[in-house]
């Protein structure tokens, strides 16, 4: 494509990007399994290409070369967190005419859930500025994970978490759509309306619908509403595109301490060697493996036992970032 635009996740890569877990009150007494599970992720991803992970600090990066087998792809930048969730603390990277640009967000932590965010909120420019490039921001408080594109003129996003009073208080829709179709480069946005059991993101669209080409659409059969039919009817038409609907099964049901975690397939995270699977112990991982594997026949599938990485509330796609392979990309060395 040429001009600005914010690529589909299935292009090609030049890295993807980690912050590596250091919250313990994010997973109390099972971080250590979850840092190993991400290690295990990273080392099949970085067949094919670049992983970055952000550390705070020597011993995090001596974690992951250990968790990593100093996996020669694998590199540790010195870059400060409050907490792992790399999607929605991250740059949005995207390409005009193939040279990289970068977007971010506000960023409050899931509407002021879980402070304090201070270096999670530039986490994002610091990224960004890694690579040399000089990150937009947007004025617009949200996060990656309510970001879904198909790489041409489609974005999806939920009005749940984007025009919550909790980020974006008083922010009309027009005006929603205005500052992502310019800050992505992408004209036509789709809302879709769903609820997932556990999440406290709002609504996040990389726990409820994905793209898995420029015309089809995975969603759980619960997310396959009148109204979101509709809408994706309404948005392929208007970018003359006949999209298409499949499904993946609703994942296991889990628990922990009383309350619902957010368990869902649909958290898979698109990589150059492999796509990797959140997993969660039941019939469904099989299933959505295979369907998965129908869509990326060439690509490792990688099933990813996330039943302690979903007691923080998220999985794969929501601790991952994807750097666009372009023109003249360097990859910085580790700093420790």
């Amino acid at each position: 494509m040429n001009g600005k635009y914010f690529p589909a996740e299935w292009r090609p890569h030049a890295a993807t990007w980690f912050t590596w877990p250091t919250n313990v009150d994010t997973w109390t007494d099972v971080l250590d399994s979850v840092r190993r599970k991400l290690a295990e992720a990273m080392v099949e991803i970085a067949e094919g290409e670049v992983v970055f992970v952000n550390v705070s600090s020597e011993e995090e990066a001596r974690q992951v070369a250990t968790y990593t087998s100093g996996h020669r792809n694998v590199r540790t930048l010195d870059l400060p967190s409050n907490d792992s969730w790399c999607r929605d603390h991250g740059s949005t990277f995207l390409l005009d005419d193939d040279i990289l640009q970068a977007v971010t967000f506000q960023y409050n932590a899931w509407g002021n859930k879980y402070p304090p965010f201070d270096l999670d909120n530039g986490m994002g420019e610091a990224m960004a500025a890694r690579l040399g490039v000089t990150a937009k921001k947007s004025a617009l408080t949200l996060e990656g994970g309510a970001l879904e594109s198909n790489g041409s003129s489609i974005l999806l996003t939920t009005s749940s978490c984007v025009l919550n009073s909790n980020r974006n208080k008083g922010l009309q829709k027009k005006d929603a759509e205005k500052e992502l179709s310019s800050q992505l480069g992408l004209p036509i946005i789709g809302w879709l309306e769903g609820d997932l059991l556990g999440d406290d993101t709002d609504g996040h669209i990389d726990n409820l619908a994905r793209f898995v080409n420029e015309r089809t659409v995975l969603m759980p059969r619960s997310l396959s509403t009148k109204q979101n039919l509709a809408e994706l009817e309404r948005i392929g038409l208007e970018a003359g595109l006949e999209l298409v609907v499949d499904y993946l099964p609703e994942a296991q049901s889990l628990t922990y301490e009383g309350g619902p975690l957010p368990s869902s397939h649909m958290n898979f995270y698109i990589a150059n060697a492999c796509v990797v699977l959140p997993c969660y112990g039941g019939p469904s991982d099989d299933e959505a493996a295979d369907i998965l594997q129908t869509y990326f026949p060439a690509l490792n599938m990688v099933k990813l036992d996330c039943r302690n990485v979903i007691r923080g509330l998220g999985a794969i796609h929501c601790l991952t970032q994807q750097v666009p392979m372009h023109k003249g990309f360097i990859a910085p060395n580790s700093d420790f």
